[in-house]
Order: structure tokens, then C-alpha cells, then sequence
């Protein structure tokens, strides 16, 4: 099973005598591409900091990542399961997880990322601030510009496994899945069941939505887990408590698409 998880907006601080090694992140046929991202952002970070900013997103308050971002070459580095930080990784909880557990998440975690394409929870990276939906000045569009590489790094990584597919549609945009390896493949959404006057209702909620899907990785891996195809995954969910619903598609070459109905936030 190959999970893959979108990054988080706020990052740790570091505190590390290591520094960046493009060369000592997982999936090698990633690192022309990594070097490139790397070097125009530092580039844009190195200049005009309200032109940075306003390229990145980032609001005045956050000025200190223009900076941040200037150093990425030689700024300290952690293991990015311990650099993302936020509603989904809290949930998810990989420092707390099991000797085992931990070891499945190394194997099967992929966490998407802008600047680095994506990354395993054992790879060192520093702390960074660069969106999927950046349009950076010499490359156009991120999602992009990844496309390319993922397209022939991610399959490789998925084997002829189970895709579970967490990533937010900024992310979502870097890699599609096709053919074959798209009916190995599942989305989820994460819906609030409510009765209102007598009747349900259900709707998206950001926060508990991450932060269900961050419990629902944690207890896949807990589990020990390992379904082979979205049906598996259905069977695998509901065993471990959870409400899932969710068929097959229609047409052939495409992924399945499941909801996990949620009552209490």
C-alpha cells in the first residue's frame, strides 16, 4: 500500500548540524527536478522580498520565510515526518506509533510536496515554505512542472499495489493516476453526518476532515493493514470501526472514490 499525504503549512523549527543533501532523499529520479525548484525559489527569495511574497502567498507577518527560504542550501534538516506539523500529522502521530507501525509508514507514506516532488517521513529536509498552487517566475506553474517526473517516479513507487490517495487538489494536480494503476486506486472524502429538522445532512468539515484521515492512516498502520485493492481497503476500513461507503466506478481506469461519515467532531 502506497499512502499519499499532502504537506502541511506550518513547519517545525530545526535545530540540526545537518544540512540539505538533495542527494540522500528517496526517490532519486526526482532530484534534477528538486534541484531545479530549489534553485529558482532560493533565487526568488534571495531578491525582492515583496515580490517573493506575493509569488508565495504569504502574508507581512510572514516575511521570515522570504528568509527562510533564501538559506534552503545550507539550512538544518529533520526527518520530514518530523518537519510537517498540523491538524492531519497531529492526528496521524508517527513519533507515537508503534516499532512496527513506524516501519510500515516509512515504507508506504509519501508526503507530496512543491519544492521537493515527494518525500518519505525518514527523508531530511529543512523547514520550507512553498504551496503546490506556487507559480514560480522561471518555471511556471509547480503542479506542473512535476507532472513530468511523477509520472514516471510515482508508478514505480505504487508497484502493483493499493494506492490510498489523501492528497488536497493542489497536490492532487502534480500526479493522476491512469490506466491499471488507477482502479488500485482510492480517494476519500471525510463527510459530518448531521440531523437537522428530522432529516440528515452531511457536509465537509477542513479540520475534522484531516484530522480523520490522519487517525484512519495511523490505525491502517496500527492494524498492520495491507489491502491490496480499493475493495480490500473498504473491508480493512470497516473492520477497524470506520463507516465507509464507496463502489467501484463506473468505466474502467479510474479510481474509486469513498466517503468516511463522521457523527462527532
Amino acid at each position: 500500500m502506497l499512502v499519499l499525504l499532502p504537506p502541511s503549512e506550518g513547519k517545525a523549527v530545526v535545530r540540526s548540524r545537518s544540512v540539505l543533501d538533495l542527494a540522500a532523499l528517496s526517490l532519486p529520479g526526482l532530484t534534477e527536478t528538486r534541484a531545479s525548484v530549489l534553485a529558482e525559489l532560493v533565487a526568488l527569495c534571495s531578491g525582492d522580498e515583496g515580490k517573493a511574497r506575493e509569488v508565495l502567498g504569504l502574508s507581512e507577518g510572514l516575511r521570515g520565510e522570504v528568509a527562510r527560504n533564501a538559506g534552503l542550501p545550507t539550512a538544518p534538516v529533520r526527518p520530514a515526518g518530523e518537519i510537517y506539523t498540523g491538524v492531519l500529522y497531529e492526528a496521524l502521530g508517527l513519533s507515537a506509533l508503534s516499532p512496527a507501525a513506524k516501519r510500515r509508514a516509512n515504507r508506504s507514506l509519501l508526503v507530496f510536496s512543491g519544492l521537493w516532488g515527494a518525500v518519505r517521513p525518514k527523508d531530511p529536509i529543512p523547514a520550507y515554505r512553498c504551496s503546490g498552487g506556487v507559480r514560480l517566475p522561471g518555471l511556471g506553474a509547480l503542479a506542473a512542472h512535476w507532472r513530468p517526473p511523477m509520472a514516471a517516479v510515482i508508478p514505480e513507487a505504487a508497484g502493483d499495489g493499493l494506492v490510498l490517495d489523501l492528497r488536497s487538489t493542489a497536490y492532487a494536480g502534480m500526479w493522476k493516476p491512469e490506466g491499471a494503476l488507477a482502479e488500485r486506486t482510492a480517494t476519500v472524502r471525510v463527510l459530518q453526518s448531521r440531523m437537522v429538522a428530522g432529516a440528515e445532512k452531511r457536509s465537509v468539515v477542513s479540520h475534522f476532515n484531516k484530522a480523520t484521515k490522519g487517525r484512519l492512516v495511523r490505525d491502517l498502520l496500527e492494524a498492520g493493514a495491507a489491502p491490496r485493492d480499493p475493495a480490500a481497503l473498504v473491508r480493512a476500513l470497516r473492520e477497524l470501526g470506520y463507516t465507509v461507503e464507496g463502489d467501484a466506478p463506473a468505466g474502467r481506469g479510474r479510481p474509486w472514490s469513498l466517503d468516511v461519515i463522521v457523527r462527532d467532531l
